[in-house]
C-alpha cells in the first residue's frame, strides 16, 4: 500500500521523503498494519505540522484520497469522504467500463480547436449552444462514442451534422432494465418517441425521458406517424422471442 501511495504522489508531481525528512514535507501518508504504530506515526507527523492520511483509519485522517480515473487530460475522482475506499473503487471501475479510451483524445482535440470554434461562432452564447448540441448524447461529438475524437475537424468545418432524428429498433432480451446494453439505455434515454408493445414492462419504459411520447404498437399511428422519425429520434422496443 505504501508503494501505491508513493506512485500516486509522484504521478501528481510530488517528491516523497522519509519520516526523518518530514520537516520538508506538507503531506504525510501512513500505511502500517499495526494500529498503534499507525496512530503514533500519525501523531508524530501532525506535531511537525503535516496534514496526514492514514490507510483504513479515517478518524485519524486530515484528508482522504479519491479513486482516480484518467483519460488523457481528463481526470475523474470518486470519493466517499473516507466512508468506504472499496465503494469508491467499484464506482471508479464502473466508470472505467463506460468511458471510452478515446475520451482523452476528444478532450485534446477540442482544446486544439478552441480558436477554430471562436472563429466559426464569434458569439459566446452561440458557441456554447453549438458545442452543447455536438456533445449531447447521440450528437456528432458524443463523449461516449469511441469515434467522436475523429470527427472534431469535420464538425468544425460544418461537414458532419446530425440532428438526432431517425428510427432505431431495440430488441429486448428481457423485461429487466438491468439487461439493457449501454447503447440501448442511452438511446432510450434520449428518444423523443418510444414505440412499444402494450405489455412491455413499465420498468423498461421509465428508463425513457419523462417527456418522451409513448405509442403502443397495437394503437397504430395517428396524425404524424412517430415511427417515421421525421420529428426526432424514435426508438421501437420489441421483445426477443423466447426461442431465439
Amino acid at each position: 500500500m505504501a508503494e501505491a501511495k508513493r506512485r500516486l504522489v509522484e504521478r501528481a508531481g510530488g517528491t516523497c521523503v522519509s519520516e526523518a525528512e518530514a520537516h520538508q514535507a506538507r503531506l504525510g501518508f501512513v500505511a502500517l498494519d499495526d494500529g498503534r504504530e499507525a496512530e503514533a506515526a500519525a501523531l508524530r507527523l501532525k506535531r511537525q505540522g503535516l496534514l496526514v492520511n492514514v490507510a483504513d483509519r479515517p478518524e485519524l485522517c486530515d484528508f482522504t484520497l479519491p479513486s482516480v480515473l484518467e483519460r488523457g487530460p481528463i481526470t475523474v475522482a470518486v470519493a466517499t469522504g473516507g466512508a468506504s475506499a472499496g465503494l469508491a473503487k467499484q464506482l471508479r471501475l464502473a466508470l472505467e467500463r463506460i468511458l471510452p479510451a478515446s475520451l482523452g483524445a476528444l478532450a485534446s482535440r477540442l482544446g486544439d480547436a478552441r480558436q477554430g470554434m471562436r472563429d466559426r461562432w464569434p458569439d459566446g452564447g452561440e458557441r456554447r449552444r453549438a458545442l452543447d448540441a455536438a456533445l449531447a448524447s447521440g450528437g456528432v461529438l458524443d463523449p461516449l462514442d469511441a469515434g467522436s475524437a475523429n470527427r472534431v475537424e469535420d464538425w468544425l468545418k460544418g461537414q458532419d451534422k446530425r440532428d438526432g432524428a431517425g428510427v432505431v429498433e431495440i430488441l429486448l432480451r428481457s423485461a429487466d432494465p438491468d439487461d439493457l446494453t449501454l447503447r440501448q439505455a442511452r438511446l432510450l434515454g434520449t428518444a423523443d418517441y418510444v414505440v412499444h408493445p402494450r405489455d412491455i414492462s413499465e420498468a423498461i419504459l421509465v428508463r425513457a425521458r419523462a417527456d418522451a411520447e409513448r405509442v403502443a404498437l397495437e394503437d397504430g399511428p395517428s396524425g404524424d406517424d412517430p415511427v417515421s422519425g421525421d420529428h426526432g429520434l424514435t426508438v421501437v422496443l420489441r421483445m426477443k422471442p423466447a426461442d431465439a
